[in-house]
């Protein structure tokens, strides 16, 4: 059996807190990087991928357990691996061919050496002649290209691209995929073996030879199989789409265990695990999860998210959270890839405003825990007003800070929308909304003397 290159064993990452809770970014994660795959790791936001790959790359050691390269401990280890990140990272003063050069020089590999060696990686990724340019000069594919050739230029055992062609436009990310991978099939490029973080699930589907989806809340392994398609890869293919949809259904139902996935992470049921805990919610506004319902109602009710989303022009990774709304509040079902509206998605679509936020109270109350909590609060307070601090108090034994603020913003949109309560931005304080401040003082003996 090949060795693996890099093999991670119950790898973790989490942040204490002042109280003896912690907050949990990745769960106890096996996983190994074998040679001669690329290997694609896919996931919704937040849910911990460029920690993952941070702690495979050596860039972050992780909180328990450890990375081994070529079976030593990462620490001790001569590794040989480079990442090409999101943004170019490009050192705007230095020429092309100096910046391609940097690392090298960072090496100590003498002039002339480097020097051949840049020109040569440079004529590889199609960027012969323009040496002398400096960044600002380039177009966006161009500068990822030199990223490219500046990462491979050290010959690195394991290439980490951490969603290298986001930035780029569709057509320039479609040009750059494909000459990364004929340089890898050619074997033009001496690297064993590619690690891509992505959130683009038909970029995974279309390079990867592996492919790991993430779950979140926090960070788990919730598939990992290879894919069997041979290259080049036709999109529209019946076997393509088939993958594609999978791997929606895997990102789109987090509470339904795909039949690859271990029942147990760290002893626990992820399941029991779960019903204890604050649900994420997903960033997504009400006048979004509306147009969306009302998209999917003038379809016949029923959709390919794929196809929805590359019809609106929308990131895949822009529509999930307004999708996972939509399923959260129990307008819409998710199977294999489709949106199905729910009998209530179809009531809330097609009724009018008032009636809309009549809909949206009921399912935020019956679904979302923290709007639930957060009303009952405000209805037990003899002032009907609630600090901002007490729900953050509660909500960072799960979530980071910044998570926690989020997580608050987006139920304040909800809430407010919802006309639950009302948000008092000077003071930073929850306050009842007078409509249901009434309905809520009701049962209180002086409210009923009169």
């Amino acid at each position: 059996m090949t060795e693996p290159i890099i093999q991670a064993r119950q790898v973790e990452k989490y942040y204490a807190q002042s109280s003896e809770a912690r907050i949990q970014v990745i769960a106890p994660t096996d996983l190994a990087i074998f040679p001669g795959e690329i290997v694609a790791l896919l996931g919704p936001s937040g849910s911990g991928k460029s920690t993952l790959l941070r702690m495979l790359s050596g860039l972050s050691r992780p909180s328990g357990g450890n990375v081994l390269w070529h079976g030593r401990e990462l620490e001790s280890a001569e590794i040989s691996v480079s990442i090409v990140f999101q943004s170019f990272a490009l050192f705007p003063w230095l020429t092309v061919l100096e910046n391609v050069e940097a690392p090298l020089k960072a090496r100590g590999m003498p002039a002339i050496e480097r020097h051949h060696r840049s020109l040569r990686i440079l004529d590889t990724v199609g960027l012969d002649g323009f040496e002398a340019a400096y960044p600002r000069e380039l177009s966006g594919g161009m500068r990822q290209r030199v990223g490219f050739a500046r990462a491979l230029v050290v010959e690195p055992e394991v290439l980490f691209m951490d969603e290298p062609f986001s930035a780029l436009d569709v057509l320039t990310a479609d040009n750059l995929r494909g000459e990364l991978l004929e340089l890898w099939q050619k074997k033009t490029i001496p690297t064993k073996a590619i690690f891509l973080v992505t959130h683009n699930i038909e970029e995974a589907v279309l390079l990867a030879d592996r492919i790991i989806v993430l779950g979140r809340n926090p960070g788990h392994v919730r598939t990992d199989f290879r894919v069997s398609l041979t290259q080049p890869r036709e999109r529209k293919s019946a076997a393509f789409t088939a993958l594609v949809d999978y791997i929606y259904k895997v990102l789109t139902r987090p509470d339904v265990q795909p039949a690859e996935m271990p029942l147990l992470v760290d002893g626990r049921r992820i399941r029991d695990q779960r019903q204890m805990r604050y649900e994420m919610l997903p960033h997504a506004r009400p006048g979004g999860i509306a147009g969306l319902l009302e998209l999917i109602v003038d379809l016949g009710g029923r959709t390919d998210i794929y196809r929805l989303a590359d019809e609106l022009a929308f990131e895949i990774d822009d529509l999930f959270p307004i999708v996972e709304a939509a399923q959260l509040l129990g307008f819409l079902s998710v199977e294999e890839g489709d949106a199905l509206i729910t009998p209530e998605g179809r009531e809330y679509a097609q009724s009018e405003i008032l009636q809309q936020k009549e809909l949206f109270r009921k399912a935020a109350t019956d679904h979302v825990l923290l709007l639930r909590q957060i009303t009952r609060a405000l209805a037990n307070k003899s002032d009907h007003s609630v600090p901002e601090d007490f729900f953050l108090d509660m909500l960072d034994e799960q979530f980071s800070d910044e998570e926690c603020a989020r997580q608050l913003e987006t139920a304040i949109n909800w809430g407010r929308y919802a006309e639950l309560f009302d948000w008092d931005d000077a003071r930073r304080r929850f306050v009842l909304h007078e409509h249901e401040g009434e309905e809520a003082a009701e049962p209180a003996p002086e409210q009923n003397a009169t």
